[in-house]
């Protein structure tokens, strides 16, 4: 018997199980595979996405006849990129402060993961495809969280290459750059979900937006990089409601945060926050949770109450005025626009000279695919560079690129080539210095 397997764009590719073919995997776990698919149309809801309806922009036969579902497969690549494991070191809010129990930007996907995770189970979408959103969303982010964002964009804009921005950064990382260039082919709608994520704008519902397809994520790319304002959506609910749960990961976590440092006090949380949502972060969480699951139950929108949106609108301009943009915790601001400006040039300069001996080329372009390097100008390159380093690469490579060393003598001098002629002589001879 030939189990048929529909693929993701249509078409057949047929299998025999009996051979069990090494290029397709096991037979046995792919019967699961298919039932695990067939059973999503009775196990999720109506709205929800499903696994058999993945759309990529190139067909893998083993992806088709492999044992993994479509979006589980974009989760496990997505954790085992490199861009993901520099996670680890990017900042979230608070920067160059050493405590421990800050929030990270590692740490932020974890508790949106997890958040959006409980919010689909309830709502009986796809957990696979919000995972990957999820995980992926701030792949893209500068060091230095927004501070860095904002740091950057403005040298972007300076050099004629659009507006950067952290979620379109994270679809070039996962698309276009990881495995030096290739790219992960992940599914279209695990890459609108992280273009169409930003949880800095509030809204009291999401709708998604149906019928997307690649070339509709291009224009929204492009769009967003001229016009910073242009409003997109997703396509998916998992994509709303990961866009939804980015949101209420940092509101309370980043007043946690705050009151840890002494920036603001428990208290200050104003009153009709207090009131509706509670006044640690696991009220806060569970306040929104609960709402929003329950206001979006059995409809096609995703959606906060009218009374607990509005309190989540004043808590988000409450942390923008005392934590975001508190002048307590922007005191190396400038000091670190002016060490984006000069590396940038730097590394611009190095990338047009051709200092082959340089990081931008030692730890960024060797390796990479020509395609990769031809469509891209200069400063594109410098700016994927910069976007990808954490805090502390950021700072080491401003140490090492733009402040002066002690050196043991001056190049070229008598001492110099001396010691050259010794340590030449002495290897020739087989000795040790």
């Amino acid at each position: 018997m030939k189990a048929v397997l529909p693929e993701a764009r249509g078409g057949f590719v047929r299998v025999d199980p009996e051979k069990e073919n090494k290029s397709y995997g096991n037979a046995a776990l792919l019967d699961v595979r298919l039932r695990l698919d067939e059973e999503e149309g009775s196990r999720l809801s109506p709205w929800a996405c499903r696994s058999r309806d993945a759309v990529r922009k190139e067909t893998e036969p083993s992806i088709i006849a492999g044992h993994r579902q479509q979006f589980s497969i974009d989760g496990d690549r997505i954790l085992h990129s490199h861009a993901y494991s520099r996670y680890i070191d990017k900042t979230q809010v608070f920067y160059l402060i050493k405590n421990d129990h800050i929030t990270h930007r590692v740490l932020h996907v974890q508790f949106v993961s997890k958040i959006a995770r409980t919010i689909g189970r309830l709502l009986r979408l796809n957990e696979d495809l919000i995972e990957a959103i999820a995980l992926g969303h701030d792949i893209g982010h500068t060091p230095f969280g927004h501070d860095g964002e904002r740091f950057l964009s403005d040298i972007c804009v300076s050099r004629g290459i659009g507006f950067f921005h952290h979620n379109i950064q994270s679809v070039r990382f996962l698309r276009d750059i990881e495995r030096k260039g290739r790219g992960w082919n992940l599914t279209l709608q695990v890459l609108d979900g992280i273009l169409c994520h930003d949880g800095e704008i509030h809204e009291q519902s999401l709708v998604p937006v149906a019928g997307k397809s690649f070339e509709t994520l291009e224009d929204e790319i492009a769009a967003k990089s001229m016009d910073p304002g242009s409003r997109i959506r997703p396509m998916t609910l998992e994509g709303c409601v990961v866009r939804m749960a980015d949101t209420i990961s940092y509101i309370g976590r980043d007043i946690e945060d705050a009151i840890r440092l002494e920036i603001i006090s428990r208290d200050d949380i104003p009153a009709s926050c207090r009131r509706v949502l509670g006044d640690t972060n696991g009220t806060i969480v569970y306040t929104l949770v609960q709402d929003l699951v329950a206001s979006s139950l059995g409809k096609t929108t995703v959606s906060f109450s009218e009374e607990v949106s509005e309190a989540l609108k004043i808590l988000k301009e409450f942390n923008w005025e005392n934590i975001y943009g508190n002048p307590r915790i922007k005191g190396q601001q400038e000091k670190i626009r002016l060490m984006f400006e000069l590396l940038f040039e730097k590394y611009l300069d190095d990338y047009i000279s051709g200092r082959d001996d340089s990081d931008i080329f030692l730890e960024f372009l060797d390796g990479m695919s020509d395609k990769y390097v031809s469509s891209n100008a200069p400063a594109a390159v410098v700016r994927d560079f910069i976007a990808g380093m954490t805090d502390d690469y950021f700072l080491a490579q401003c140490r090492k690129k733009l402040f002066p060393s002690p050196m043991e003598q001056i190049p070229g001098s008598k001492k110099r080539s001396q010691k050259k002629y010794r340590l030449d002589t002495a290897q020739k001879e087989g000795r040790n210095i």
